[in-house]
Order: structure tokens, then C-alpha cells, then sequence
């Protein structure tokens, strides 16, 4: 059940995204023994978990065993689920307890690398199109390296919110609430406050 995009810095997507009004129905599936069903769950709402690991900055090692943990606990809880249509919000907020779990034991904060966006040259082009295509990607590369850095100098809350908000399919605000603790009416007025930073800091730069 580890994602194939293992921690990366860009939003992951699966196949087969589950639709939120489809989650009730998947669940009480799944409970029934339905493996398409689990299956579907997990691709469709794996990327609101491993966005919430990611957010809370832990080591490799330590967000895919988190990862493994969080759908265990569905497992051991799939048939006790008051609200299967809000498995979403279930899922967000194990995660989320896990995660401060984790660094709780640690004592510590462990950093991940920003990605390397690097681009591959076709080797059909012409050498002139492959200088071309060598310094746009070179561009491009840069230009992502300065995002993720003025995105490290912003606040830890701004850093978490918006490594969530970019998970795909998006998360829902009650998702989002239970993943990082913030009031679902604080959501939306946060998340602009932090864009704003960003973007003031990407103009200040002359990055964006």
C-alpha cells in the first residue's frame, strides 16, 4: 500500500480517484468483503494520507511506516466506522495522530529533500533542440528550487496546509480540519493568508 510516488514534493495521483459521495458505499463494500471495493478506497483516498504524512515532515522510513499504520487502523476499525461516508475525515485525523506519535518519540523533527524536477531529453531532436530543451529544463528546475525555497521560509502552519491542500484528488475542509486540527471556517481565510506570503515573496525575489 506504499504509493509509488514514494514522498515526493508534488501532488500524487493515483488511477481510479474515489468520488467523496462514492466513500459510504465503498466502505460498507469493503466491510462486506468487496476486495475491488478496499481497492478503490485505498487508491481513492491514498493521496489525503500520504499528503498529511508529507505535511508533518517526517523521515522517509519513519511516513511509510506511519502510512502502513494509518490504513491498519482502517482495517481494524473498517466494520466500526459510525460514519463510513466520512472515512475522508477518519483517515486524515489517524494520520495526523500518528504522525505527532512519531515525533513525539523522536524528540526531534526530521527534514525530507525538496525534488528534483529534472526533465529528460529526447534522443531524437537535434543537437540544437537538445541545447534548447537542456536549458529550459535547467530554467524550469531552478525556477522549482526557488519555489520550495520560499516556501521552507514559510510558517510551519502556512508549510502544512498547504502540502494538504495540494493532495489529489483535493481533500474536503472537514478532511483538511481533521488532518491538521484548523477550524473548517479558518481554512479557507488561512490558505489565502499564506498564498499571499508566497507570492509576495516569489515577487520580492523576481522568482515568479
Amino acid at each position: 500500500m506504499v504509493p509509488s510516488a514514494a514522498y515526493d514534493d508534488v501532488p500524487y495521483t493515483r488511477g481510479g480517484a474515489v468520488e467523496r459521495t462514492e466513500v459510504g458505499v465503498l466502505v460498507q463494500s469493503a466491510v462486506d468483503g468487496d476486495a475491488a471495493a478496499w481497492k478503490a478506497i485505498v487508491e481513492g483516498l491514498g493521496p489525503l494520507v500520504w499528503s498529511v504524512v508529507r505535511a508533518h515532515r517526517l523521515s522517509d522510513a519513519d511516513a511509510h511506516e506511519v502510512y502502513q499504520t494509518v490504513w491498519f487502523r482502517f482495517t481494524q476499525h473498517l466494520g466500526r466506522i459510525r460514519e463510513p461516508e466520512k472515512a475522508g475525515s477518519w483517515l486524515a485525523s489517524t494520520a495526523r495522530h500518528e504522525c505527532l506519535k512519531v515525533h513525539r518519540n523522536a524528540r526531534r523533527l526530521m527534514l525530507t529533500d525538496d525534488p528534483e524536477m529534472l526533465d529528460g531529453i529526447s534522443e531524437d531532436g537535434t543537437p540544437e533542440q537538445s541545447v534548447l530543451e537542456t536549458e529550459e529544463a535547467a530554467a524550469q528546475s531552478e525556477r522549482v528550487r526557488r519555489l520550495w525555497q520560499e516556501f521552507e521560509e514559510l510558517g510551519e502552519r502556512c508549510r502544512q496546509l498547504l502540502r494538504v491542500l495540494i493532495a489529489s484528488p483535493p481533500p474536503s475542509y472537514q478532511e483538511v480540519s481533521a488532518a491538521l486540527g484548523i477550524a473548517v471556517g479558518s481554512i479557507g481565510p488561512l490558505r489565502q493568508r499564506c498564498l499571499r506570503r508566497l507570492r509576495a515573496r516569489l515577487e520580492a525575489r523576481g522568482t515568479w
